[in-house]
């Protein structure tokens, strides 16, 4: 009777330790409303990285926004970000494609997104890479507050 009662304290008391653990992983409404809107500001990151659109990169990204590329070189600031995608873009023809893989809320304002980023050149030949985009809301808007982007050497 006593193993009985005793396994029966350890079963209640697992399962009250776990519970916040579920409740804190339970993804809110704001964040599932977010997810959409952070997919859709990768989505314009990347068309206006294709039409190289300077006024919608300024309005997306933030003024202080670092980026460190898969060739090392780091980009701080918003013009040296924005001449750098530039030279990038043209250097590197081809089709930037972007999709969100995970979007990791660190807190109501701020998400880390990881990305799969594949550049396929005018001859058909694909790049694939990782992009990690740091995200900021302010007033209701996301915006890039810092990109890392990376060429894995392994298998992809």
């Amino acid at each position: 009777m006593f193993v009985q009662t005793e396994f029966k304290m350890k079963s209640i008391t697992i399962i009250f330790l776990l519970l916040p653990l579920i409740g804190f992983s339970q993804i809110t409404t704001k964040q599932k409303e977010n997810a959409l809107k952070i997919a859709h500001l990768i989505e314009q990151y990347s068309q206006a990285r294709e039409a190289q659109d300077t006024v919608l990169l300024k309005e997306i990204l933030t003024e202080d926004i670092d980026q460190l590329v898969s060739s090392g070189e780091w980009r701080n600031g918003i013009s040296a970000a924005i001449e750098g995608m530039q030279r990038s873009t043209q250097g590197n023809p081809g089709t930037r494609t972007l999709k969100v893989e995970k979007i990791k809320y660190l807190s109501e304002d701020i998400a880390l997104v990881d990305c799969r980023y594949i550049i396929t050149s005018p001859n058909g030949a694909e790049r694939n890479m990782w992009s990690s985009f740091l995200l900021i809301e302010k007033t209701g808007k996301w915006k890039i507050s810092a990109i890392r982007n990376m060429n894995p050497s392994g298998a992809n």
